[in-house]
């Protein structure tokens, strides 16, 4: 099977608000796999399904400095969010672009691990920014959305 590439702003189809996910099964696995391939060559940190158009709510995450602990997020969902920070996020869909942004710098979210399985994150910092960059993927925002509203 081929693996899927990163859609590049102005794709439209970035745009496309994801979809829960109800039947979690071996095409959702897959997804995952794939997903975690094309972050990790593509030597990003985090990667929604929506950037490489499944418009499916599936996030990647992996922070750790040898990316060797991957977070999977299955239907994400914010329950609880405190203080701010700002940094200057790139994105794999919008190469060679910084912008800087007013995140929360926590937020404690209910999600689906790889197995199907719901528990919450209590998210800091770095993972809080970037679990908050992949839900608005998921919602069809971009950073770029962020530059227009200051």
């Amino acid at each position: 099977m081929l693996i899927p590439k990163i859609l590049i702003h102005p794709d439209i189809r970035l745009r496309i608000k994801a979809s829960k996910i109800n039947n979690f099964n071996n095409k959702i696995k897959n997804i995952i796999n794939d997903m975690l391939k094309i972050m990790y060559l593509n030597k990003g940190i985090g990667l929604a399904a929506t950037q490489i158009n499944i418009h499916k709510k599936i996030i990647v995450i992996d922070i750790s400095e040898n990316q060797t602990k991957p977070i999977i997020l299955i239907n994400p969902q914010i329950i609880k969010k405190n203080g701010t920070i700002s940094i200057k996020e790139g994105c794999l869909s919008i190469p060679n672009i910084k912008i800087s942004i007013n995140r929360y710098k926590y937020i404690k979210i209910n999600t689906m691990n790889y197995n199907g399985e719901t528990y919450d994150i209590n998210a800091h910092d770095l993972l809080a920014i970037c679990i908050q960059h992949e839900i608005d993927h998921l919602n069809g925002k971009l950073i770029l959305d962020y530059k227009k509203n200051k």
